[in-house]
């Protein structure tokens, strides 16, 4: 009997070769490319094309960065206009035209109180770079070295700025806690449970038995966004300018992800009219590119020549590309159009939730919207009376999205609140294409068989 010799395995399509490689060629520490296997090659503000022919609406932007989505016009021109003019893209920090374009529209767009007497220093291209020299400067500036930060926080992946981030361990840094209406840390939320956190931290800061001495600084963020989209209330803004105020230690507010228009005004901050004594910024000031800086007020500027330096502090094709993005988002009046239809996104996503009980929380601010999951018909733990997360139907949720073309992140403490970070330049007609495709995807991971979780998961 002849023996038939086994079918040839089909030849992989070419993005399925693309992804294969790098599956084997890059590092496990990749993150995006694992819950998001597609493989762009063409954009345009809010649409992706795959190298399979697939069109997305990429509601994650860079993780924030593309403020006017993939390769608006006026990025495109401005890029284009440096690199025809011969201008050197490389030079460290010395002056350029480029450069004081960009400093002089980034100084235009911020409270001008704080704009009139500051400093800016250019980073390395990162904005952990940027958190970095935040917390050199207020140690130079003080004489002292702790530092006070937030639960949930995040801040970069380099070390300084991981250890004030909201995983870390042992490290020189006073863990305060974030007000939240939903899972508030005092189980109250609202205005007592805002009361109570700045109570907290001033009764730590006044007690000379808490073991924390006089700190360097206190950073934060304005919302919190790998934390779970959790936007610090005003009031609480304003208690915490108050506090630090008052025993002179300086408020660093990181606006990596929150500035250029993010949450409906330009800078987030400016929701609750505190001026910080530092602002950390990156991401969308580069216009898609690589930048970031911070500035500061110009009493802080006790630090010597070198004190913070990078090789790549002088990338002016994305000073060009920041610059045209600042200005357009300023003159366009896009951060009054991100809190407006910011605010119609989020009624029409809490309108799901009587359809949808995995939806425990839907919050934000301007176009940073979060939407935890959740597992109605678990117990709440402890006393608690939120139902406890659920990270595999965030997970489910986050894949049918994907098959239905839109493109989202998870976060949160357990990666169970499901992020928007659509451009600004969002239309209304793409709005809803948003929220339909998410709540047919809700619908459809309800449906899955994911119930079942694998021992050690969330309950």
């Amino acid at each position: 009997m002849a023996v038939t010799e086994p079918a040839p395995a089909p030849p992989l399509a070419p993005h399925e070769g693309i992804l294969r490689r790098q599956s084997l060629r890059e590092s496990a520490a990749r993150t995006y490319a694992r819950s998001l296997p597609i493989v762009p090659v063409r954009a345009r503000g809010l649409t992706i094309e795959g190298a399979d022919g697939r069109r997305y609406l990429d509601c994650l932007s860079g993780a924030g960065t593309l403020a006017l989505g993939h390769n608006h016009p006026v990025v495109l021109e401005a890029i284009k206009k440096v690199i025809d003019s011969g201008a050197p893209l490389h030079v460290l920090d010395l002056a350029t035209p480029v450069k004081d374009a960009f400093t002089t529209e980034l100084f235009a767009t911020l409270p001008r109180q704080f704009a009139d007497n500051a400093r800016i220093q250019f980073c390395g291209p990162a904005g952990t770079d940027a958190v970095e020299a935040a917390f050199k400067l207020v140690r130079a500036a003080t004489g002292r070295s702790g530092l006070l930060a937030f639960t949930g926080a995040y801040h970069g992946m380099t070390a300084g700025a991981l250890a004030a981030s909201g995983g870390a361990e042992d490290v020189r840094v006073t863990r305060l806690p974030f007000p939240q209406n939903y899972r508030c840390p005092f189980g109250i939320g609202g205005e007592a449970g805002a009361r109570t956190a700045a109570h907290w931290t001033e009764n730590l800061l006044d007690d000379p038995k808490s073991g924390t001495p006089a700190p360097a600084g206190m950073i934060l963020e304005p919302v919190q966004g790998e934390g779970g989209v959790n936007p610090a209330p005003d009031g609480w803004m304003r208690r915490m300018r108050e506090i630090t105020e008052d025993r002179s230690i300086p408020l660093i507010a990181d606006e990596v992800q929150t500035g250029v228009g993010r949450t409906g005004a330009f800078w987030a901050v400016e929701h609750s009219g505190v001026v910080p004594d530092v602002m950390v910024m990156s991401k969308a000031i580069g216009g898609s590119l690589p930048l970031a800086v911070i500035v500061y007020r110009s009493e802080l500027d006790t630090w010597q020549p070198g004190a913070h330096a990078g090789t790549f502090r002088g990338n002016q094709l994305a000073m060009a590309a920041g610059t045209a993005t600042l200005a357009y988002v300023r003159e366009n009046g896009l951060a009054e159009r991100a809190g407006v239809l910011g605010d119609r996104m989020l009624a029409a996503l809490r309108s799901l939730a009587a359809d949808h009980p995995c939806i425990g929380d839907v919050r934000g601010r301007g176009l940073m919207i979060g939407v935890e999951v959740v597992d109605p018909e678990a117990r709440p733990p402890g006393t608690g009376t939120e139902p406890p997360p659920d990270p595999v139907l965030a997970a489910a949720v986050q894949q049918e999205c994907l098959r239905r073309g839109l493109i989202v992140e998870l976060g949160g403490r357990h990666s169970t609140v499901v992020r928007l970070l659509p451009p600004l330049t969002l239309t209304d007609e793409q709005a809803t294409a948003v929220v339909d495709r998410l709540a047919d995807a809700l619908a459809a991971a309800e449906r899955s068989p994911h119930r079942r979780l694998p021992t050690g998961s969330i309950r």
